[in-house]
């Protein structure tokens, strides 16, 4: 039984737990190119209208949203930045940290079908604060277009994109991946063909569908993903557009991941800006807190502070 607000407020037990912030992103609109935020017309976007993002969003404004949250530590993850040059956003983020002290690790870009993947991964694992790279997969746009056997471009089953995938493991680096809940046998499949990698999934597998058909589909998908041991889940990005984020809306989901994957492969993340298009920082932060509250105390400072720190060596 997800515990209600009440009781989360009377406990006081997250006075002192400490906060990583596994997965945010920082812009400057004019000193990167981002095509999603500066195009027209934008592209599709899961939570509707992204122009309202299309500001700066620098350290100084995540540190006003976060304001009281006793965040410890960040990890910057990649913007979609110009394609042609991932590097570039690497540079620029090292310079921010440098200066404001914040992220203290990141996920860089790599575009693993391209011809220079093994360069860049090379490359990237050369900045003393890329941990991870990310390189969202092609696919279908809805689970009934999904089957088994295909080898989609740019696809986790696209022998050209794997060809780039196989230099992670030269590297001290691990893959974020951001795919849809029907793509997960594929990751299944990824992680099983290159167990010396970790995928850490990014926003629980997307499950936007929250319908009782949907739901059961993404749990099915998600315990199939839990039998490999190279997998780690970040509890976020699951907002649903419309909808203020709350216990109510989130704790089943929430709580069926870390049944499936444990306490020690979660970790809790804001995806802000993003998400503050939906619901605020302390909101979705205080609603995660209310979800776990039942949960050992060695257990929370897992999800919100000892998996991320593990993961990104913290």
């Amino acid at each position: 039984m997800t515990p209600t607000p009440a009781r989360y407020l009377e406990t006081g037990e997250d006075a002192d737990l400490p906060v990583v912030d596994a997965h945010h992103h920082i812009w400057d609109l004019e000193a990167n190119h981002h095509p999603w935020l500066s195009e027209e017309p934008p592209p599709p976007f899961r939570y509707g209208d992204p122009r309202p993002l299309r500001r700066p969003y620098l350290p100084a404004d995540y540190r006003q949203d976060s304001a009281g949250q006793n965040i410890v530590a960040t990890v910057y993850m990649e913007a979609e930045h110009d394609p042609t040059d991932p590097i570039h956003e690497t540079r620029w983020v090292h310079a921010i940290a440098a200066r404001e002290g914040l992220p203290q690790a990141m996920a860089g870009a790599v575009f693993l079908d391209h011809e220079d993947a093994g360069a860049i991964v090379r490359e990237q694992a050369s900045f003393p604060l890329v941990r991870s790279l990310r390189h969202k997969p092609k696919g279908v746009a809805r689970p009934e277009e999904f089957h088994a056997g295909h080898r989609i471009p740019g696809s986790m089953r696209c022998p050209q994109w794997r060809a780039g995938y196989r230099h992670l493991a030269d590297s001290r680096l691990f893959f974020e991946l951001q795919t849809p809940w029907w793509h997960l046998d594929d990751a299944l499949e990824l992680a099983r063909d290159f167990p010396a990698t970790l995928i850490v999934l990014n926003h629980l597998g997307l499950p936007a569908d929250r319908s009782a058909t949907g739901l059961a589909a993404w749990r099915a998908a998600m315990a199939r993903l839990s039998e490999a041991p190279n997998l780690a889940v970040k509890l976020s990005g699951i907002c649903v557009p419309g909808q203020v984020w709350t216990p109510a809306l989130n704790a089943w989901v929430v709580r069926e991941a870390i049944g499936l994957f444990g306490a020690q492969r979660c970790m809790w993340a804001s995806n802000f800006p993003v998400d503050g298009l939906v619901s605020g920082f302390a909101e979705i932060l205080s609603a995660m807190r209310c979800i776990t509250a039942d949960l050992s105390r060695v257990d929370r400072l897992a999800i919100f502070h000892g998996t991320a720190r593990a993961t990104y060596g913290l």
